[in-house]
């Protein structure tokens, strides 16, 4: 009986930050949390702007170079079907040959540009998104929130107005994206 009373004693001390109570005061506080649309901030940011233009230019130059690849086997392609009547047979499948390789090589590419843009649109983002973090968190930390949610894609479809804070206006303030308005925190 009393190691359960002590571990219910122990328990509740734990609890008791977590719990906002104020020892001294005798008032509980109910934590708040704060929630953001991250999409909404992120791509108002003038270095989202900048990145993706960078984005854009390089995913322009491997489409150009795609469609330089394309060009070259529907040339070969066409020259191919307009002589096969004329070829003998190892010029046939020497053609079919290059055919092939020229086909696997676009595909490889194709796949490879991919791969490429992708990495590009993330270490281009990465800053950007460490930008809008530490923001997030400067304002979370100023207003005593336990946590900061993102609302983006109706991941969270409601949010109490007694437990949830928006920090998106204060965000775009901090991040110098908006004007200094008077706010309750």
């Amino acid at each position: 009986m009393r190691i359960q009373l002590k571990a219910i004693c122990a328990l509740f001390l734990a609890l008791l930050p977590f719990m906002g109570m104020s020892a001294q005061e005798g008032e509980v506080r109910i934590p708040q949390f704060g929630y953001i649309s991250y999409n909404t901030v992120f791509e108002q940011m003038p270095e989202y702007t900048q990145a993706k233009a960078a984005f854009e230019e390089l995913k322009a130059k491997y489409d150009a170079e795609a469609k330089r690849a394309e060009d070259e086997f529907q040339r070969k392609f066409a020259e191919f079907l307009q002589g096969q009547k004329d070829f003998p047979a190892s010029i046939m499948q020497k053609r079919q040959l290059e055919l092939q390789d020229l086909m696997d090589k676009s595909v490889a590419f194709r796949l490879e540009t991919k791969r490429l843009l992708q990495q590009a649109e993330a270490e281009l983002q990465a800053p950007v998104a460490a930008k809008l973090t530490e923001a997030i968190k400067a304002v979370a930390g100023e207003r005593g929130l336990f946590f900061v949610l993102n609302t983006d894609e109706n991941a969270v479809p409601f949010v109490h107005p007694q437990a949830g804070v928006d920090i998106t206006e204060a965000v775009l303030i901090r991040l110098g994206l908006a004007n200094q308005i008077t706010e309750t925190p």
